[in-house]
């Protein structure tokens, strides 16, 4: 199967949707971590969120979208670039012990601490820009309701979204109201009517039914009574950033001291990215090159990846 977003556009009626459905590189983040099945069901839905809001964006950059939690789970991650090219992980407490039917709140938001994080980042950010940054608590039980608060406070835009996940495939529908475009002649009342008729149809729509339902069936079976515009599908795909030179960097901002005892201690620093799996070694002289070097690429090149 390979991994589609399909956006569509209801005729005259000022609502656009999408429908996204993410196997092949919801497989690749899974084979790099060993998550319980609680936490694997909310990654994938945050997954399949990010492919829906990323692909609305007009803007040459990543999107990360982040929860940090206060209960078993810490941290859940996704980056999602303007080519649809995915990456994700997840934080665990050391002594988690997560039931497969545990829900959001019960992970992330045991003490009422929870936040939800969306970043922008520019890929060539002008002298002194910084990357966008919304972070609010955590509102709602659910990824969807979560986002859906977000987007409304934050962006004013009312935007509904399903989404489902499981070991095989991460799925998920959003639907969202456009400014007025209608002209003269389109009221609010219509453009509130169009808008309440698109969330009825899609509140139709069952989880598991998403769950087992390719996105064209979906499309039909929701909406087969509606003038609907289909664009040429997109494709998501698996895609890690990470380098040597990346890692190096990290350990250069953890100062050269602490990164000297621990190399001490250990004899070597060995680092796997959190998102691929891919193995960083340093031994003393690498580490005492990154403090010395003229620059952090020439540090970080100077070793080949081939030695450890």
């Amino acid at each position: 199967m390979i991994d589609t977003l399909q956006k569509f556009m209801f005729e005259h009626a000022g609502v656009r949707g999408e429908l996204v459905e993410i196997s092949d590189t919801w497989q690749q983040i899974l084979s790099h971590q060993q998550y319980p099945q609680a936490v694997k069901v909310i990654l994938g839905e945050l997954v399949a969120a990010s492919a829906l809001l990323s692909a609305n964006l007009k803007f040459d950059g990543t999107m990360v979208m982040q929860i940090h939690g206060d209960g078993p789970v810490k941290l859940l991650v996704v980056e999602c670039d303007a080519e649809l090219h995915i990456r994700a992980t997840a934080k665990l407490a050391p002594d988690a012990v997560i039931a497969d039917g545990a829900g959001l709140a019960e992970l992330v938001h045991a003490h009422g601490n929870g936040r939800f994080v969306i970043t922008l980042d520019p890929n060539n950010k002008l002298p002194g820009q910084q990357a966008y940054q919304g972070i609010v608590p955590l509102d709602g039980d659910t990824v969807a309701v979560i986002i859906e608060n977000y987007m409304a406070r934050s962006e004013q835009l009312d935007t509904k979204l399903w989404l489902a996940s499981n070991d095989q495939i991460s799925r998920g529908m959003l639907l969202q109201k456009l400014p007025k475009t209608g002209g003269i002649e389109a009221t609010v009342e219509d453009e509130t009517e169009a808008w309440n008729r698109a969330v009825t149809l899609g509140s139709t729509l069952k989880q598991q039914e998403l769950l087992d339902t390719d996105i064209n069936t979906l499309l039909h079976r929701l909406f087969w009574e509606e003038t609907i515009r289909v664009f040429d599908p997109l494709h998501p795909s698996f895609q890690c950033n990470c380098s040597r030179e990346k890692v190096g960097n990290m350990l250069k901002m953890l100062g050269q001291e602490e990164v000297n005892t621990a190399v001490n201690e250990l004899g070597r620093l060995d680092i796997n990215c959190d998102f691929c799996g891919k193995h960083y070694g340093f031994d003393k002289v690498d580490c005492a090159q990154l403090f010395v070097a003229a620059t952090l690429a020439e540090a970080t090149t100077t070793a080949s990846d081939s030695k450890h």
